[in-house]
């Protein structure tokens, strides 16, 4: 009697077992769904939704305080960005100087400083480290640090230039040195992109190396025709960010020079623009229009950059599908 209500649980456990795993393959699709929907959530409320009623302030006249509905007032803004805004040039053409010089620079200082932090040398970890500590720093102090070695007077930069025997240069209050020095300290913050780097220099087949190396190839060989092109992938990904972030620079451009922009507005970038418009002149409306049109921007570089990545980009498992 025992024995057969013994054998009667353990089928009723298998039973229940089965269903429960036939209940789980199907519903794998909600239960994963209810994973992603915390994301989801936040993706529509902080994303989606202020982008929408972002597109939609850009066609009204907007002002801060008004309780009742903007008036819908078309393409106005629009037009006058485009014929009667003088800044919005001038705020155009300093973003892509900025990143004209910000970007290229800031990938190559990266790449190469991945290239050293990747010799196996003791104590190599240590290094990485110091490298990337810089990163870490809040972007607020770094500015301020950084407006202290541009000081004309007691800055680090001014101070090494008279020690050689140069002239101090009034890097913040000068408009042919306000883009130099922001430029300057976009090279600070390297260590994303350092690391990124490294990651991928890391997972380069060492035998590529070394037959190269029994070919004859020499070092330079072995950088320009096995590790930049296996890099390429990444360059690309820190080029794509590298330019979404450069056309959106503002807090160090806020800290160091303010809202004005710098003498003769030489660094008047095209975020500072909208911000003046949204909380300087109070213009939302009108600072939504800017924010759509950077967005188009952004998006019609991206997709640019994107289509044309295959004629530059190696993708070493793609070729290896093709063989």
């Amino acid at each position: 009697m025992q024995a057969s209500l013994k054998s009667k649980h353990v089928q009723h456990d298998a039973t229940r077992k089965v269903r429960l795993q036939e209940w789980w393959f199907r519903n794998r699709a909600l239960i994963g769904y209810a994973f992603i929907f915390p994301w989801f959530a936040g993706f529509i409320i902080f994303d989606a939704m202020p982008f929408i009623y972002n597109l939609y302030l850009s066609f009204t006249d907007y002002q801060i305080g008004t309780v009742s509905t903007p008036p819908w007032i078309g393409l106005d803004n629009y037009t006058e960005i485009f014929t009667e805004d003088k800044l919005f040039g001038k705020s155009m053409y300093n973003t892509l100087y900025y990143l004209g010089y910000s970007v290229p620079l800031r990938l190559i200082f990266a790449f190469f400083i991945a290239l050293i932090l990747n010799l196996r040398v003791r104590g190599m970890e240590l290094y990485r480290t110091l490298f990337y500590v810089p990163t870490v720093v809040p972007l607020v102090a770094a500015t301020v640090i950084f407006a202290g070695f541009l000081n004309t007077r007691y800055g680090f930069l001014n101070q090494f230039l008279v020690l050689i025997g140069a002239a101090p240069v009034r890097w913040l209050s000068s408009p042919d040195a306000i883009k130099p020095s922001l430029i300057l300290l976009s090279l600070w913050g390297f260590g994303a992109q350092m690391i990124i780097f490294l990651a991928g220099l890391q997972s380069i087949p060492d035998d590529l190396y070394e037959a190269a190396a029994i070919d004859g190839g020499t070092g330079w060989h072995r950088l320009f025709y096995i590790t930049v092109p296996l890099m390429t992938p990444t360059i690309f990904f820190n080029l794509l960010m590298g330019l979404i972030g450069g056309f959106q620079v503002f807090e160090q451009v806020f800290i160091l020079i303010g809202t004005h922009g710098g003498p003769l507005q030489a660094g008047l970038v095209y975020m500072l623009h909208v911000y003046n418009k949204a909380f300087r002149d109070f213009e939302f409306g009108y600072a939504a229009a800017l924010s759509v049109i950077l967005f188009l921007i952004i998006f019609v570089l991206t997709i640019l950059l994107v289509y044309t990545s295959n004629r530059w980009v190696f993708y070493g498992d793609a070729q290896d599908d093709e063989t």
